[in-house]
């Protein structure tokens, strides 16, 4: 099979691209064999240190089958200077009010975290990542994370050749530009914007600065580009281009049709055809990409199989949207807002709970080619898709196995790590384990939230009280002992009471019945992570206590523990709360108060899907300490 276009001429479009500078300056043509030597070696002893000072991997960023997740991309803006027909509607699509986007402090400060648990790339995302006015900033703090080895960015080349010696300067270290078209009026009908020269500028800046490779990525549409796929392998004959084929795939407001596709295997008949000696290069246990090498080609070619051969198994990825929502599958709809809860004041360990709770959620695979077509996503624009794509491997490996979840009507047993986790002292190391149920391997995930505090919360004021009772060793059975001598409310004085060990075990259950269940347990509800939500809510109201109960006393706890467990048999949730604390009060109203409002938020999630839905059976379990004994319920 011949090459479409004379080969020549595509490989003068990257010589010939300095002439599309907006400036309107001239550009050098350096050599592709001669990189910026400086920037290249100072990252090798970079990544070399990095890699000799490697910490242990967080439980928190492990999901139930091994998998470590330590790749993060991070969408920076929703906006986007171009309009992909694959990517978002003519029209655009509906963005984010600047007031719920993330902040610069609030980007840097999940990066931190990630980083701190054991994330060693971070990838900038979209829209298009370049259009952010303090890019290069972001860029250079990152670069001071000890412990992150790769800053990458992808973007659509319009203002690359602009920001790059910046960028670089700044830390950048790893660049994937997306190009789909090697025609300039096919690029302004697939990009519905002009901007093809200023493309190749910035790819032809790259090698000048000594990317090596830079990753070209092309979405194959049938119809419209893949007659191109010859010219884009010729491509990486003279260029240090890593040129992906990716797979089209289906997202809100792209009109995805099935026929639209060029499948990998497809794409590589083709591209045999005309190279036969095309070798397969080997693939990391993490790689997104089957790649390929045309001996005596600087480049290679590589292919995402979203479509048709999944590689969920190794998948190492998460990533955070604009607007501050953790996803931890680009084909799943549920996600869970990180920056509510920064807003909210939430601690490290706080956020930690929530994360860990999403990453063990996280399914052994997406969908399917035909089921993710049905579901309902956010357009490809206000996800950051491409970070998802053209990434080079981690070095971490990876397990994966996963059965079907059990058909709903069968009462679980519970595994001996499930019921250790329902003893009140059990400290397991990740916030997920497994409830097994007989006669299947099939795990329904449990969630176990935990919050060890040495003191009184910071946020937490006793506020103004009313002046105490006289309630001691001499106050008698029939003086009403939360009012004072003239009839006005007060709060019981406790000064006199010894500090003791005090610890209480409340319950409740809610009724979601059968969809909104189902929807909770497969983690597909539009609102997002509800049980983990509910968990986070349930510790915060312990510590809340005494606000939301006028007369109740402030307790120092010193132990949360909050937990959900699934009762499919009445399509309910169970939800078990343990306070504990030292002192002279006891703390009975902190664990109903906890699965009060761990239930009341179960409810919020998933009220939109069903209105009949009942919390009941909110019950004190058992107490230990204080003058009046113990109690457990039978």
């Amino acid at each position: 099979m011949a090459v479409a276009r004379p080969m020549s001429r595509m490989l003068g479009l990257l010589r010939s691209s300095a002439r599309g500078c907006s400036s309107g300056a001239p550009v050098t043509q350096p050599s592709p064999t001669e990189p910026s030597r400086p920037a290249t070696e100072e990252l090798s002893r970079r990544r070399e240190f990095l890699r000799e000072h490697a910490a242990p991997f967080s439980a928190f960023l492990v999901d139930g089958f091994g998998r470590q997740h330590n790749y993060l991309r991070i969408s920076l803006t929703e906006k986007c200077n171009l309009r992909c027909q694959y990517c978002m509607p003519e029209e655009g699509v509906p963005l984010t009010p600047k007031a719920d986007l993330l902040t610069t402090e609030e980007i840097l400060t999940l990066a931190r975290l990630f980083v701190r648990e054991g994330v060693d790339k971070i990838r900038l995302t979209g829209g298009e990542p370049l259009i952010r006015r303090d890019v290069v900033d972001i860029v250079a703090q990152l670069h001071q994370l000890e412990g992150l080895k790769t800053i990458g960015v992808t973007t659509n080349g319009i203002n690359l050749a602009r920001l790059l010696p910046s960028l670089q300067k700044a830390g950048l270290s790893a660049l994937n530009v997306s190009l789909d078209t090697l025609v300039p009026a096919k690029f302004e009908f697939i990009a519905r914007r002009k901007g093809f020269h200023k493309v190749m500028e910035g790819i032809h800046k790259a090698i000048e600065l000594g990317y090596r490779p830079i990753k070209v990525n092309c979405v194959v549409m049938r119809g419209l580009n893949e007659d191109e796929l010859l010219n884009f392998v010729a491509l990486t004959e003279d260029h240090p281009l890593d040129v992906r084929f990716i797979e089209y795939m289906p997202f809100d407001g792209n009109k995805w049709n099935f026929k639209k596709m060029v499948s990998y295997k497809e794409m590589l008949d083709t591209i045999q055809q005309q190279w036969p000696e095309m070798e397969k290069l080997p693939e990391e246990k993490s790689s997104t990409a089957k790649a390929f090498r045309i001996p005596g080609f600087q480049g290679q070619i590589s292919f995402i199989t979203s479509m048709s051969e999944h590689f969920c198994g190794t998948c190492n990825r998460l990533r955070i949207t604009a607007d501050g929502n953790l996803k931890v599958c680009l084909f799943g709809n549920s996600e869970v807002s990180l920056r509510d809860h920064l807003r909210a004041g939430a601690s490290e360990e706080e956020l930690l709970t929530i994360i860990g709770a999403a990453v063990g959620r996280k399914k052994r695979q997406h969908a399917g080619m035909f089921n993710i077509a049905q579901m309902k996503n956010r357009p490809m624009i206000l996800i950051g898709l491409f970070s998802t794509l053209q990434d080079s491997p981690p070095a971490s490996p990876v397990i994966s196995s996963w059965e079907p979840l059990p058909v709903p009507g069968r009462r679980p047993r519970p595994s001996p790590l499930t019921a250790a986790l329902w003893k009140e002292h059990q400290h397991p190391q990740a916030p997920a384990v497994a409830w097994q149920w007989p006669g299947s391997g099939s795990p329904l995930r449990l969630y176990n939230s935990q919050a060890d505090l040495d003191s009184t919360p910071t946020c937490l004021s006793p506020g103004t009280q009313a002046p105490a009772t006289t309630s001691g060793p001499g106050a008698t059975s029939d003086q009403l002992t939360h009012v004072d001598s003239e009839g006005r409310a007060a709060m019981v004085d406790v000064g006199w009471k010894p500090d003791t060990d005090r610890e209480a075990v409340a319950s409740a259950v809610v009724l979601l019945g059968p969809v909104a269940f189902e929807l909770v347990q497969q983690n597909q509800l539009k609102k997002g992570d509800a049980l983990g939500v509910a968990q986070l809510a349930g510790v915060q109201a312990a510590k809340l206590t005494s606000q939301l109960i006028p007369l109740c006393h402030h307790v120092a706890l010193s132990h949360i523990q909050v937990q959900l467990r699934p009762d499919p048999a009445r399509h309910a949730m169970v939800i078990r709360g343990s306070c504990r604390a030292r002192g002279p009060t006891g703390v009975e109203m902190e664990a109903l108060t906890s699965v009060t409002v761990a239930a009341l938020t179960l409810y919020d999630m998933c009220k939109a899907v069903s209105r009949d839905i009942e919390i009941g059976e909110i019950k004190l379990i058992s107490k230990t300490g204080g003058q009046r004994g113990d109690f457990h319920r039978p």
